[in-house]
């Protein structure tokens, strides 16, 4: 038990000295005290539609984004959702999906997959606005 507390220790006082922008490891204990080393690669997507754009429009585009996870293998989770937020600070974002990879390497494929891209296809003459935002994990 010792040894493995000291190893956590050592292991969170080498992460923590390096650049947060390269670090691509979490540090966890399971419930037998065992510890593990992982990390996920998070892909955010904000959408903000053009007033001209219809429900019906928009709903072709929430289809077609839905159906990235069956057709790329890379893409390793995904769920999406409409803001819902009290604030009123959104900025016109409405739809927020939210994307998980294993590697930068797994998201260096997704991005100019065919599927991919025939999706920005649908999607482009109804986007006003995208934020896209990518972390690791910690």
């Amino acid at each position: 038990m010792k040894i493995k507390v000291n190893i956590l220790i050592v292991v969170l006082i080498f992460c923590s000295c390096k650049n947060n922008t390269e670090q691509k490891t979490d540090i966890s204990v399971t419930p037998n005290k065992e510890i593990k080393i992982t990390s996920k690669l998070r892909h955010v997507v904000l959408f903000k539609f053009k007033e001209t754009s219809t429900p019906d429009e928009i709903e072709k585009v929430e289809v077609a984004f839905l159906a990235l996870p069956s057709k790329i293998k890379e893409i390793k989770d995904f769920e999406w959702g409409l803001n819902s937020s009290p604030e009123g600070i959104n900025k016109g974002f409405t739809h927020c999906y939210f994307l998980t990879f294993d590697s930068e390497e797994a998201r260096a494929r997704y991005l100019p997959h065919p599927e991919h891209l025939a999706f920005g296809n649908i999607l482009s003459p109804h986007l006003e606005d995208v934020l896209v935002i990518d972390y690791w994990t910690k």
